[in-house]
C-alpha cells in the first residue's frame, strides 16, 4: 500500500535489503520518502505512523538491522540541493547542503570550486545528513571542524531548528544527534570551507601515497585522490560484498593503559586523542592480533582486507553479524583489557 501527500509518499511493508550496505534482509512496517523537509510535520502527524519508533535512513551505509522487522517508520529524505551562501575572494566559503546530497559528490563539488577542508574525507559512503550525526572522520580530519550549523526538524517541538556547531556536541564519532537519535531529523548542514589553509598530511600513509602517485604536489584535489586510492585498496567495496565500512571505533584509553600495552606489544599503533591524558589505539590491530582477520562463520565474517570491517558474504542475518561482532569485542577485551564500541547504528538490539 502506498499513499502520496504534498511533499512525501508513505508506503507499508517495504523491504530494506536494497537500502542497507550490509545487504541484510529486513522490512519496515512503514516507509516514507520525503521530498520537502517542511512536510515532515504533516507526515509525523499521520494517524498510522504517529508515535511510532523512527529511523532516518539515507544510503544505509552506517546501520545494521539486528532484527528482520522494524516495527516503526523509516524516513528517507530525498532533498539534495546545494546552495553557496558566501563565495567572496579571500574569504572562507559558506555552503548549505541538504541531507540527501551524496557525501563524496559534495567533496568533489567543493574542491572544484577551490574550497578546501573535505579532501581527507573523500570516498566516505553515505549522505550529507549522516555526516554530523556520526561526526565522520578520516585521515586526521573530522567533519565537525568545518560545520557551522545543522538544520533539523525537532520532533519534540514539531519545528525546524538551527543548531550552531557549538551546540551539536561533536566528539569522536559522536554528536548530540547520535545521543538522542529519535528527537531530531537532520535536514541540511552548513559548512565553512577555507581557501588558503594547508592540506593535512599528518596521518600515516598520506604522504607516502602522494609519493607513489609520482611525487605530486599536496594540493587538496591530489590529497582527495590519494585518500580514495588508499580506501579502495584497504576497504572492501559494499557493491561487491556487504559491509558498512569500519565496524568498530578506535578505542580511546587512559595514557597509562596505552603505555602499558605498548610495553607489552611494541607494534601496537597509538595516536593522539585530543587529551594528553589519553591515547587512541588501533582497533584494527587489536582485532587482527586477536586472530579475527579473515575469519568466516557461515556468511558472517571479518574482512581479510581490513580487520575493522565486518562483512556479509551473502545470506548472513543481522543477528548473526551482531553475534560475531560481540564475540570479537569480547575477545579483544579478554586479551587486551580494551573495550570496543561499534560505529554503525544497531537497529533492534543493544550491542
Amino acid at each position: 500500500m502506498t499513499s502520496s501527500r504534498a511533499g512525501y509518499a508513505l508506503a507499508r511493508d517495504v523491504p530494506l535489503r536494497p537500502r542497507n550496505t550490509f545487504r541484510v534482509d529486513a522490512r519496515a512496517r512503514w516507509f516514507a520518502t520525503v521530498h520537502d523537509a517542511p512536510s515532515l510535520s504533516a507526515l509525523l502527524e499521520e494517524r498510522d505512523v504517529r508515535g511510532l519508533p523512527l529511523l532516518v535512513l539515507g544510503q544505509g551505509s552506517n546501520v545494521l538491522f539486528a532484527e528482520p522487522w522494524f516495527e516503526g517508520l523509516v524516513v528517507h529524505l530525498a532533498c539534495d540541493d546545494l546552495s553557496v551562501l558566501q563565495d567572496a575572494p579571500g574569504e572562507p566559503a559558506a555552503v548549505r547542503v541538504e541531507a540527501a546530497h551524496d557525501w563524496d559528490t559534495l567533496v568533489d563539488r567543493t574542491l572544484q570550486r577551490g574550497m578546501r577542508g573535505l579532501e581527507n574525507l573523500a570516498l566516505i559512503p553515505g549522505q550529507v545528513g549522516a555526516a554530523p550525526i556520526q561526526n565522520i572522520g578520516a585521515y586526521g580530519v573530522e567533519v565537525g571542524e568545518f560545520i557551522t550549523a545543522v538544520l533539523a526538524f525537532d520532533r519534540m517541538t514539531h519545528a525546524m531548528v538551527r543548531l550552531d556547531a557549538v551546540d551539536c556536541g561533536f566528539g569522536y564519532r559522536d554528536s548530540l544527534f547520535k545521543r538522542e537519535p529519535e528527537r531530531r531529523i537532520v535536514v541540511a548542514v552548513e559548512f565553512r570551507l577555507p581557501r588558503d589553509e594547508a592540506t593535512r598530511l599528518e596521518y600515516a600513509g598520506l604522504h607516502e601515497e602522494l609519493v607513489a602517485m609520482g611525487g605530486v604536489a599536496p594540493t587538496p584535489r591530489n590529497v582527495a585522490t590519494a585518500v580514495r586510492r588508499i580506501r579502495r585498496r584497504k576497504l572492501p567495496d559494499p557493491a561487491e560484498i556487504g559491509n558498512a565500512g569500519s565496524f568498530f571505533k578506535n578505542p580511546v584509553v587512559p595514557l597509562d593503559l596505552a603505555v602499558a600495552l605498548r610495553e607489552q606489544h611494541p607494534a601496537l599503533p597509538t595516536y593522539p586523542a585530543g587529551d594528553t591524558r589519553q591515547r587512541k589505539l588501533s582497533a584494527a590491530w587489536l582485532i587482527a592480533e586477536a586472530g579475527w582477520r579473515g575469519f568466516r562463520e557461515g556468511d558472517a565474517g571479518i574482512s581479510a582486507q581490513h580487520a575493522l570491517v565486518l562483512v556479509n558474504h551473502g545470506a548472513a542475518t543481522g543477528a548473526q553479524l551482531l553475534g560475531l561482532a560481540r564475540r570479537v569485542a569480547e575477545s579483544v577485551k579478554a586479551r587486551f583489557g580494551v573495550r570496543l564500541e561499534p560505529e554503525p547504528r544497531i537497529v533492534g538490539a543493544a550491542f
